[in-house]
């Protein structure tokens, strides 16, 4: 899986917990709202964002296995205030190897965050797969679905937008990548294991003073388009020069389409 830096994690957390969907989020507390304690396994943890958002959510005593294949990100996960009520423990691991062998640890809930549109269709199944084997919910937040919008608009974003999503699906570390297309295939999948969806929007609505978040953002689809090769280097230096100026004056903001969704087997643990 491609690494994501600390500086990046925490610069769109904010972002992400803004756009977290909240009748999701109210599906997921509702589910476990009896239990006398959580068991949570969050795969591709990174710095702890998803426990941050949703362990105020959940009933105490909780206890989170946070899982991924960087040690550092982990480290600071770990190092991240949380209440006296929510224990973590680390487990560096690689998903493509350790995915099942993850989640046999008595868990009650499985979460993540913008990973499923990063992983192959191969890899989505067999987590579906192992999590319907074991009667294990799935809370699955902000996945990419294709849609991004820019004010002021610009000629060229149109083209810009279909070359980030050509480049979403190439190999992020488990094969072709699923891109836009996870959240759909995801819920397609958990529903016809027999497991009832929760699904809603979950989108970055980015505004004019959000620059720091724009310029990384514009920067990173910039390089991805040119990895691509669809378009040639001077369009793509001249788009990101007009939007770079939009930025700057104030004047551009950003909408990035995402979906959460909570899949909830017939009857769970």
């Amino acid at each position: 899986m491609s690494g994501f830096s600390a500086e990046w994690l925490a610069l769109r957390e904010p972002h992400d917990l803004r756009a977290r969907n909240q009748a999701v989020l109210d599906a997921v507390a509702t589910c476990l709202e009896t239990c006398a304690g959580v068991r949570v396994v969050d795969l591709a943890s990174g710095t702890g964002s998803t426990l941050r958002a949703l362990s105020r959510r959940l009933p105490s005593p909780q206890n989170w296995t946070l899982i991924d294949n960087d040690s550092g990100l982990l480290t600071h996960a770990l190092a991240s205030p949380r209440a006296e009520n929510v224990a973590a423990t680390a487990l560096p691991l690689d998903l493509n190897l350790g995915l099942e062998a993850a989640l046999d640890r008595g868990v009650d809930l499985v979460a993540t965050s913008a990973l499923l549109d990063l992983v192959s269709s191969s890899w989505l199944d067999r987590l579906a797969i192992a999590l319907a084997a074991r009667g294990t919910p799935l809370y699955a937040a902000l996945s990419y679905d294709g849609r991004i919008g820019f004010v002021p608009a610009d000629p060229f974003d149109v083209a810009i937008v279909a070359a980030v999503n050509v480049h979403q699906v190439g190999n992020k570390g488990f094969g072709p990548a699923l891109g836009p297309a996870a959240a759909a295939f995801a819920i397609t999948r958990f529903e016809k294991l027999g497991y009832s969806v929760k699904q809603g929007v979950s989108d970055w609505i980015i505004g004019t003073e959000d620059r720091d978040m724009q310029s990384e953002l514009l920067a990173g689809w910039a390089s991805a388009v040119q990895e691509t090769g669809a378009i040639s280097p001077a369009e793509i230096t001249a788009w990101l020069g007009r939007r770079r100026q939009a930025v700057t004056a104030g004047q551009s903001s950003l909408r990035v389409g995402h979906v959460d969704f909570f899949a909830t087997p017939s009857t769970t643990r």
